[in-house]
């Protein structure tokens, strides 16, 4: 049992408070996934620029020169923002790759969480609330976000088998569910060159719909496909630079309610997550469709 929720906005004025109200309604679904909390937030993107988003559990010694190590490595500006476990590295976007791959070498220690554009991923081990407040998460602004409340079923209680995992440039999932043939799909996975680090049955959802889009497909077509790759439970919430999607395998076991008005579209594991936002008493409120794909976009 897990908890997710997820907040695309329409309207602008909202954007300094996507943060506030993504955390109200991640700690709403604390009794659902005490074990670890995320979140993923996209905004403050411009052009030409990149970001990476990375994290230590010997932050203090691997951000130390960071970011003149990096500078060199890439030969090129690079700017550290620190948030306690988790530092943002921003840099051209042609660059990304490359640091990456340096940062391999600099830092192995070093967990890449995001890479991108526009995402901004922050995870630990802890309470939603305890999370929240690490990574000061209310104050960030922002176009679209989702999170995510863990009960471990899958894998061990550790920052990096917490939700969202990401697997593509500016794309992310959350997970509410199991699913059954992760194993055979991660061996496929790897075997066509996509990168897969933990055993969590998530990341392996998440990699196959980046290995989708990376082969064509879009995001609505990746999901769709799904319904017929992927064996198991599962409601996914994802999210790309544009916008986010929501699918739940054909049974639809998992809880899921949707919100849309004129501001925002918004999700969540149980109504409860949504009855704060704005307007919430004249939202269309449904509850998603089995085998049903559903996505907004900017």
């Amino acid at each position: 049992m897990c908890g997710i929720v997820g907040l695309f906005l329409k309207d602008k004025s909202l954007e300094p408070k996507l943060g506030e109200m993504l955390t109200e309604m991640l700690v709403t679904m604390t009794d659902r996934g005490p074990d670890s909390a995320g979140i993923a937030i996209y905004g403050n993107q411009h052009d030409g620029a990149g970001k990476l988003t990375v994290q230590s559990d010997s932050a203090d010694a691997d951000f130390a020169d960071l970011e003149s190590d990096l500078a060199r490595a890439i030969d090129s500006q690079v700017t550290l923002r620190r948030k306690d476990t988790h530092a943002v590295l921003d840099l051209p976007a042609d660059k990304v790759a490359q640091a990456r791959q340096a940062l391999a070498e600099l830092r192995p220690n070093l967990r890449v969480m995001s890479a991108g554009e526009s995402i901004e991923i922050y995870k630990e081990v802890g309470l939603p609330k305890d999370v929240a407040a690490r990574f000061d998460v209310s104050r960030m602004s922002g176009s679209h976000g989702i999170g995510h409340t863990r009960m471990a079923t899958e894998s061990a209680v550790t920052t990096l088998g917490a939700h969202p995992f990401s697997t593509g440039a500016d794309q992310c999932l959350v997970h509410n569910g199991s699913l059954s043939n992760h194993n055979s799909l991660r061996r496929k996975l790897m075997r066509e060159g996509v990168r897969i680090e933990t055993k969590n049955d998530t990341e392996v959802g998440a990699a196959y719909l980046s290995w989708k889009m990376q082969n064509g497909a879009t995001l609505g077509e990746a999901l769709e496909s799904s319904l017929n790759d992927l064996d198991g439970f599962f409601t996914f919430v994802v999210g790309t630079k544009d916008g986010f999607g929501v699918v739940r395998d054909p049974i639809a076991c998992k809880p899921a309610v949707m919100a849309e008005t004129d501001q925002y579209v918004a999700f969540g594991s149980e109504y409860r997550a949504l009855v704060n936002l704005p307007g919430i008493e004249n939202a269309r409120v449904w509850e998603p469709e089995p085998s049903t794909v559903y996505f907004w976009n900017h």
